[in-house]
């Protein structure tokens, strides 16, 4: 990694986001009064079902759509799947689940799987490979993270906590507004059809996306609870460490040499834990302390890690 784009990552991209989360979590503590967990939910809503929609159209509409680029969500995908299965084995067939509750080895599968593909990814990647890298986090996103989630995700945290929820997983990933939008996007974009006012539109549009969603998860890391544990320690190692060694191999085992979107999937498995998991943690009765611990630490040490697994990659590449 060249010095000049260490700097960049580190001014453009690492201090940005770092602003933002730290921005998240003072906002409470300055301003008294308000309700933590209405403020998130509210910036979720406005998010989900306006902001995100418009710049998934935008990406979608915009991006070059090549074989390539399914490299991305196929080594993601695959890394989390391992991810996922490794947290499951250990905590079932070591001494590592000794002691823990179920709720609490569902939140530990999910956070060790499930990451800040999109929110973390966008912004690095950006800065990482210019123009061409904002395509990547939306595909790895709506073609691998979106409907893991809403798939294994919802099933891992229905089958592991304490709730009342009579969902079907299918319906649940129709209705999501992003969903539909980077569908149309996509349409828009094989049409052939000159709509560059209206995407430019909608880019513009969906902007605050990205640092909304920075600041939600500076409100949602318990910053007063941040204390390490056997089970946290286990959700890190797994997350930052050998979830992306596994997509490394998977990139390395690709026929052809390492390539731009092979770089990007690694990268995408090397991002810290989704807030994502909190909400689903939330939902179906999981324990949401834990997953609000492992989200936390990996977030900080993923500014660390980050940059170590992009140092490696172009170790390989150069």
């Amino acid at each position: 990694m060249s010095a000049e784009l260490a700097q960049q990552l580190l001014l453009k991209t690492l201090l940005p986001l770092s602003l933002l989360i730290a921005a998240g979590g003072i906002w409470p503590r300055w301003q008294t009064g308000i309700s933590i967990v209405g403020l998130r939910g509210e910036i979720n809503r406005l998010v989900l079902n306006f902001f995100a929609p418009m710049l998934f159209f935008a990406a979608g509409a915009s991006a070059t759509v090549d074989v390539a680029i399914l490299q991305v969500p196929l080594i993601l995908g695959s890394a989390t799947l391992f991810g996922i299965g490794l947290a499951a084995l250990l905590l079932r067939a070591t001494p590592l689940g000794r002691g823990l509750t179920t709720p609490q080895c569902g939140a530990i599968m999910l956070a060790s799987g499930f990451g800040n593909v999109l929110f973390f990814g966008y912004p690095f990647l950006t800065t990482v490979f210019g123009e061409s890298g904002a395509r990547y986090p939306f595909f790895a996103d709506m073609l691998s993270t979106t409907p893991l989630v809403w798939s294994l995700g919802v099933w891992i945290a229905y089958r592991c906590g304490h709730h009342a929820e009579q969902a079907s997983f299918l319906r649940m990933w129709l209705t999501l507004p992003p969903v539909w939008g980077f569908a149309l996007g996509i349409a828009v974009n094989l049409s052939g059809l000159d709509l560059v006012p209206l995407i430019e539109a909608a880019r513009w549009a969906g902007s605050p996306t990205i640092p909304l969603m920075l600041f939600v998860l500076g409100l949602t890391i318990p910053w007063h609870d941040l204390r390490p544990q056997k089970a946290v320690f286990v959700a890190l190692g797994i997350k930052l460490a050998l979830m992306p060694l596994f997509a490394l191999g998977v990139a390395l085992a690709w026929p052809g040499p390492l390539a731009e979107a092979g770089e990007a999937g690694v990268l995408e498995a090397a991002m810290p834990t989704m807030v994502m998991v909190i909400a689903l943690a939330d939902r179906f009765g999981l324990d949401t302390r834990l997953a609000g611990l492992i989200m936390g630490w990996s977030t900080l040490a993923g500014l660390v890690t980050l940059p170590f697994w992009l140092w490696l990659l172009k170790g390989l590449a150069s």
